[in-house]
């Protein structure tokens, strides 16, 4: 039973580290980076004295004492390479998730070449910017509807010419499996899946082509266990777990089952069911449901609660934009950390082509704050300059209430953008939300303070009837 991080304290990582406080982790002692690698906020590689020869026995005792209950595994290669699971707790507000969940897309050896490079493309071309970051799917999953090996093998040639993604062949029929691998063994796939009537042959592959593999036991916590165990003692340590998803009577028990098994890795420290655990929201297309739509909002809403409940992987069916972007921004959401707000880089922000007339705007550095008053001013095509306050990563008015955005703060920035060389004028157009804070400004800064409206949409008529000052 491995130790979970939470009980490592920053006392046991400091007595394995260099202690010459060196600060090339950038840290200002080895104590704070000691306590930064056991909150999750820094790794260990980022000591490079650990790196060298005469810390080897100190890397290896940190590594060890430092894994994650939940074991990571790779599959892909490059630039491409998939991560899954390196959970180290269960519960969000414990410490940060690593590794978001992946979601992984199905093509079929049932298609033709022309449908086939279609839905490659959506795939790939899928993008979604959220509040400055892009949302994206991340592999694809090649599954055998023929059942015939010299078809699977066709399929997954073409895919792997079409696409660098990561792949998983899906099939329980090894001959099927190997037959893809053949053509695809330099890139890594994950392979699906090994069940207790396959094992052996399975393993082999894994073994035969270094490839990670996935358990499959449905509803059977117990019978997954024991395939752990045995490809374990096989050799295999780079594996997967299937549970079972259930789309329509069974989704209680699967919930549960993924929720016990995570329980059983990160708080009973169970290191045969401490691997990454992969869902398959796509069995809602084996159901008798008629209507699209139906199967649609079904396979949505299962994968929204296996992200929730700790699938490391996910393969689903729909390209359907409304299917899968509330499912890629609520896995963005759960897997930022929690003790610190998503925010940009302070500094000032220049759209269109402002002059030395131009309005001066300021905002604070809260992510979504940010990137919906850039949204307003580019959709307005505004020539303007935007001052970005650190206020750590808080929105105005939470800012101002907790005095992270205070005069001086305002005052700081300013000077240090260099911002009045920039214009000839000096109007400082302030958030309607941060008003009270207008005769401080102007007494710290020497700017005359212009209350600009409360929400930044209303900014376009705002600089139409105030700009220039009168």
């Amino acid at each position: 039973m491995k130790k979970s991080i939470k009980k490592i304290s920053p006392i046991d990582i400091y007595r394995l580290l260099p202690r010459t406080d060196c600060k090339k982790c950038n840290e200002a002692n080895c104590m704070a980076f000691a306590t930064k690698l056991v909150n999750g906020e820094l790794i260990i590689q980022d000591c490079s004295p650990l790196l060298t020869d005469d810390y080897e026995q100190a890397y290896m005792q940190l590594t060890t004492l430092l894994a994650p209950p939940v074991k990571q595994v790779m599959f892909g290669i490059g630039n491409h390479t998939a991560k899954i699971g390196g959970k180290y707790i269960q519960f969000r507000h414990e410490l940060t998730y690593h590794n978001p969940t992946l979601i992984a897309i199905d093509v079929t050896d049932a298609v033709s070449n022309g449908e086939l490079e279609k839905r490659i493309k959506r795939i790939e071309r899928f993008s979604y910017n959220y509040i400055g970051k892009p949302l994206t799917l991340n592999a694809i999953a090649i599954r055998s509807t023929s059942q015939n090996p010299s078809t699977f093998a066709s399929i997954v040639q073409k895919v792997s010419e079409m696409t660098e993604y990561p792949l998983i062949l899906c099939s329980l029929n090894p001959a099927v499996i190997e037959a893809g691998l053949l053509h695809v063994k330099d890139k890594r796939p994950l392979i699906y899946a090994a069940t207790k009537d396959n094992w052996k042959s399975m393993a082999d592959l894994a073994l035969k082509y270094q490839c990670p593999l996935v358990l499959f036991a449905p509803n059977d916590i117990p019978l997954l266990r024991s395939l752990a165990r045995t490809m374990v003692e096989y050799g295999i340590t780079d594996l997967a777990l299937d549970p079972g998803t259930f789309a329509d009577i069974g989704l209680c028990e699967t919930i549960n089952n993924f929720t016990m098994i995570r329980k059983a890795a990160c708080k009973i420290g169970d290191e045969l069911l401490g691997f990454p655990l992969v869902g398959m929201p796509i069995t809602v297309w084996g159901s008798e449901e008629i209507s699209k739509e139906v199967l649609q909002w079904k396979e949505t809403i299962i994968s929204s609660m296996l992200i929730s409940r700790y699938a490391d992987l996910l393969i689903m069916h729909s390209l359907e934009g409304w299917v899968l972007l509330p499912l890629l921004i609520w896995r963005f959401n759960i897997y930022t950390d929690p003790r610190k707000p998503v925010s940009v880089e302070p500094g000032v922000r220049t759209f269109g082509s402002p002059d030395k007339d131009s309005p001066v705007l300021l905002t604070t550095n809260y992510a979504l704050t940010y990137f919906t008053v850039e949204s307003d001013i580019k959709y307005a095509n505004l020539n303007c300059y935007l001052i970005v306050v650190d206020t750590n990563g808080i929105s105005v008015e939470s800012a101002v209430a907790g005095r992270y955005l205070t005069a001086e703060k305002i005052a700081k920035e300013l000077k240090e953008s260099g911002i009045a060389d920039s214009v000839n004028h000096r109007y400082l157009v302030l958030p309607g939300l941060a008003a009270r804070l207008s005769g401080e400004v102007e007494e710290a800064t020497g700017w005359n303070v212009i209350v600009g409206p409360k929400d930044s949409s209303g900014l376009p008529q705002f600089i139409k009837e105030k700009w220039p000052p009168k």
